[in-house]
């Protein structure tokens, strides 16, 4: 009873050298569900690109991937955790004294901390950090006008924070990213900051390596998880065990709702529920009139108690025959099909980013 992500190792390690060739500094991010194959497992892989460093979302996603790093072959590098420190938040040191993995002789640990404000940044006196800057996402981050504050800071000794870096999280629509980062670039350097290394998320290879030709001595790195990991979809797939097969007749009752079947055809139990992210969508930033005319066909379906499932059988994409249970489905197939047998697998198309597998299998093993 499984719900299986299986991998073409080879081809997917190979499309991880081949970003990192176009992102020599890349930093690979692993964080939430691990983009379906599980933080641990992104860690070691990120330990097999060298790229010494590994962004994660949270503290306590960093936490894990430290403690793993005492098995064999776990990630021995950095860990920057992304998510802004919030003062009082948990115990600063927590993720870097959790572990008995012994830290760099500076004894400053592997461990670098976000920092969107002066105030954290005081916080996290003798932390290493990364201060990230308020881009055109809004988000979060200090302004241009903080960056004296931020001087001020980090000129008080030995206690101050060891500022490692600043980040910027780039809009995907930005008519112009680059501009925007130079002018964070002047005015870092205008503030008597280290511009040394440049951390940058969702800037395209060709503006990097234009921030590169007008600025040669910043170190632009790349925080990619998305692009990584879920690049080439042709080296992924998933299956899902099929429990149960029952034959229907036109107008019988089955399910919690007892809904009449609409045609003759067979019942399927097959392995993904809500528990593992099956159902459940995120809302979507719609544009044009063909995207939102699917949209509304979509919701009006959904009023007649119709919604296509994620899963295939012999190339058809099937209903479902009520809302996803906790850890199973229940799909109709129609009559004229052949059904699958117990034990059968059918393909489905998920979201990786919000689907919890089972197990993830080496296809090529």
């Amino acid at each position: 009873m499984t719900l299986s992500l299986y991998v073409d190792t080879d081809r997917w390690r190979t499309h991880q050298r081949t970003l990192l060739a176009e992102f020599p500094a890349l930093v690979p991010v692993a964080k939430g569900n691990g983009y379906g194959f599980g933080n641990l497992r992104l860690a070691r892989e990120a330990e097999l690109l060298g790229t010494g460093m590994l962004a994660v979302g949270t503290a306590t996603e960093a936490t894990e991937v430290l403690r793993d790093s005492e098995r064999a072959g776990g990630y021995q590098g950095d860990v920057l955790v992304l998510t802004p420190y919030r003062i009082g938040e948990e115990p600063p040191q927590a993720p870097a004294t959790a572990v008995p993995a012994a830290p760099p002789a500076d004894g400053r640990g592997r461990v670098v901390r976000t920092v969107a404000s002066v105030e954290a940044l005081a916080a996290l006196a003798g932390h290493r950090v990364v201060v990230e800057c308020m881009t055109s996402m809004r988000r979060h981050g200090i302004a241009p006008a903080e960056l004296d504050y931020l001087a001020e800071a980090t000129g008080q000794g030995g206690a101050a924070a060891t500022v490692e870096g600043f980040a910027l999280h780039l809009p995907l629509d930005r008519p112009d990213p680059v501009a925007e980062v130079a002018a964070w670039i002047d005015a870092i350097a205008g503030a008597g900051l280290p511009t040394g290394t440049v951390y940058l998320s969702h800037l395209s290879s060709a503006g990097v390596t234009a921030l590169r030709a007008a600025h040669p001595r910043v170190e632009f790195r790349s925080r990619i998880g998305t692009r990584l990991w879920l690049g080439d979809v042709g080296a992924l797939s998933a299956g899902a065990t099929v429990l149960d097969v029952t034959a229907l007749a036109k107008g019988e009752r089955y399910g919690y709702r007892q809904h009449r079947a609409p045609s003759d055809g067979h019942l399927l139990v097959v392995c993904g529920g809500t528990a593992h992210g099956i159902g459940l969508e995120s809302p979507k930033y719609v544009r044009g009139l063909l995207p939102r005319a699917k949209g509304i066909a979509r919701a009006g379906l959904a009023t007649l108690n119709r919604t296509l499932s994620p899963y295939q059988w012999n190339g058809r994409q099937l209903w479902f025959a009520e809302p996803p249970h906790m850890q199973v489905s229940i799909l109709f197939l129609p009559a004229g099909s052949k059904p699958p047998a117990v034990g059968d697998e059918l393909a489905l198309t998920v979201r990786h980013t919000t689907t919890h597998f089972d197990q993830v299998a080496d296809r090529t093993a």
